[in-house]
């Protein structure tokens, strides 16, 4: 009976050679047509139809020229400008990476160290009151944000250099505290890019 059975199916697939191959063919053809290409493409044209801004990039532009992203940190040098956390990539969206040194490892005890005596003379203030994440880089290297505290730190400083009222500087700067996602999702925080681009503006 088995013999039989064998032989039919052998059989049926000589009489028929497409018969395997077809199939498997067209399921390869709907995956790669279907969910690689079609797909994709539907969800790039949705996303940029809901969400335009995030989905190129949350782009800010000044006077028609684009001068960053709301989601990639970048240096600033001058004075007059609040700074990032300090960043493991040197702030290359194309290197982005933490240090993955481990608290245990002497070199980065030196560094932060080092960044907070650093911190401490360009504020003008007391090593113990440097926030840990103007100390610390983050996972990716490009966190725009710094947290409240380490924003509040640097008004002096930024006042000081345009020659404004720290209490204008720091209305400027409770207005660009954003708060917990949903209200319970991460922490307090300020996007330092938009904060300096307002701090311009209002000059």
């Amino acid at each position: 009976m088995n013999t039989a059975i064998g032989s039919t199916t052998t059989t049926a697939e000589q009489a028929h050679p497409h018969a395997v191959w077809r199939p498997a063919l067209g399921l390869a053809m709907l995956t790669l047509l279907g969910f690689g290409f079609a797909y994709s493409v539907a969800a790039t044209l949705l996303a940029g139809a809901v969400f335009p801004t995030q989905a190129h990039g949350s782009l800010l532009s000044e006077q028609g020229r684009v001068v960053g992203s709301l989601l990639v940190a970048q240096p600033f040098a001058d004075p007059r400008y609040f700074q990032p956390r300090p960043s493991a990539a040197k702030y290359d969206p194309m290197a982005a990476a933490g240090s993955n040194q481990a608290r245990s490892n002497p070199d980065l005890v030196k560094r932060i160290d080092d960044t907070r005596a650093a911190v401490a003379a360009r504020e003008d203030v007391d090593p113990r009151q440097v926030p840990g994440d103007l100390l610390t880089q983050s996972g990716s290297g490009l966190d725009p944000d710094i947290s409240p505290a380490a924003a509040a730190l640097q008004v002096r400083r930024v006042a000081a250099a345009r020659g404004l009222a720290e209490t204008r500087v720091a209305e400027l700067l409770e207005q660009h505290v954003q708060p917990r996602q949903f209200g319970v999702l991460g922490a307090p925080r300020v996007n330092v890019l938009a904060l300096n681009l307002a701090l311009d503006r209002l000059q």
